[in-house]
């Protein structure tokens, strides 16, 4: 069986953080709502359809028994929840898991993945500043994030491969003793009753892992992934020098101009070529309905025009063909909506993404 998972944010509901950070209230609707076009024909913002802009720790059940209901019906397998441990007894954005694993009424399946980056502001295009840094520690720190861990390992709705939950990491080169923290995960899974750990780390726009020893499996982030590392070599001169270009008149000549505008078809070629790639371990093909984090950097953002239900019907449709069986594919995302990349249903193309889903699995 092969199985879709959905990256899913949870970062719909206020923190003292991001009151302190961002404003009083902040949540990511506050950059959705706020976006405007900034070119003709671009369409922002994004609303959601009949205008559900939920919480998930004020209306946390009723929305994970929305979202899980709407996610089986058209074909979810479960959701690849984002992670935010960032050492020290630091962590963000947790009560929504929380909430997911005290009602076990919540019909999803779901695991981890650990997004283990320093936050800055530059996540809004603004002046570079360090607001929470991601640390790492020692076996003592390894064994308190695992025990974090272990409450959800249990729950029978954690995705596990052979018996062996599933775990996936973001930025594992960004983890300086990945083997031996990867170790200690695996004993520890192992005390606790488990045949260990299934580890998968992710394939960005940064540098591959080639620590393998503890990693079983990569998923691949898009499209990000096959922008940097499928794209030849005279068309990322060519397109880094438009971005530069672009770079230069909003910089010097105080210009407006979208600096990174890309054609989605063009990014499903490149992500094409992953098909016919050989891994050192198995893959996790990733795919991307749409893509705009204008509301997040504004001008400083990517886009990707062309986007559509059906365009990404297709691309779908190949590669659930050429997935492995009981295999994984990584759809990027449920509910980004501050990237403009996500699978509920808007205003604008309604359920047409998740029933694009739902029809390829079913072979309609």
């Amino acid at each position: 069986m092969k199985k879709v998972l959905a990256l899913y944010l949870p970062q719909y509901h206020e923190t003292p953080e991001n009151d302190k950070w961002w404003g009083k209230g902040y949540t990511e609707w506050t950059a959705v709502m706020k976006a405007h076009p900034l070119y003709k024909n671009h369409k922002q913002p994004k609303i959601p359809l009949n205008n559900h802009y939920y919480d998930l720790v004020n209306q946390g059940v009723e929305t994970w028994m929305w979202q899980s209901k709407l996610a089986k019906e058209n074909g979810i397998y479960g959701f690849a929840i984002y992670h935010y441990w960032f050492g020290n007894d630091k962590m963000m954005l947790e009560r929504p898991a929380r909430i997911l694993l005290d009602h076990k009424e919540i019909e999803i399946n779901f695991c981890f993945v650990w997004a283990n980056e320093s936050w800055t502001r530059t996540w809004y295009g603004l002046d570079k500043e360090t607001l929470v840094e991601q640390t790492y520690g020692d076996y003592a720190e390894w064994e308190k994030h695992f025990n974090y861990f272990l409450d959800f390992f249990k729950d029978i709705r954690y995705i596990r491969v052979d018996g062996k939950p599933m775990i996936n990491i973001y930025r594992s080169k960004n983890i300086e003793k990945l083997d031996e923290m990867l170790l200690c995960w695996d004993m520890l899974a192992k005390k606790h009753g488990f045949p260990g750990l299934h580890v998968v780390v992710c394939n960005s726009n940064g540098l591959i892992e080639d620590r393998l020893s503890h990693v079983d499996a990569f998923y691949n982030f898009e499209p990000t992934y096959s922008m940097k590392y499928n794209m030849r070599f005279f068309d990322k001169t060519l397109r880094n020098a438009k971005i530069a270009l672009r770079l230069f008149f909003n910089h010097f000549k105080k210009m407006k101009t979208v600096e990174r505008i890309e054609d989605t078809n063009k990014a499903y070629k490149l992500m094409s070529k992953n098909f016919r790639k050989k891994y050192l371990k198995p893959v996790y093909y990733g795919i991307f309905p749409s893509w705009d984090n204008t509301p997040r950097r504004g001008y400083k953002g990517s886009i990707y025009v062309k986007s559509s239900p059906t365009l990404f019907c297709d691309f779908f449709k190949k590669t659930y063909d050429l997935s492995c069986e009981n295999s994984f594919i990584f759809v990027n995302a449920w509910n980004e909506w501050g990237e403009g990349c996500y699978l509920e249903p808007d205003e604008e193309n309604k359920y047409g993404y998740l029933n694009t889903i739902k029809k390829v699995i079913n072979n309609e």
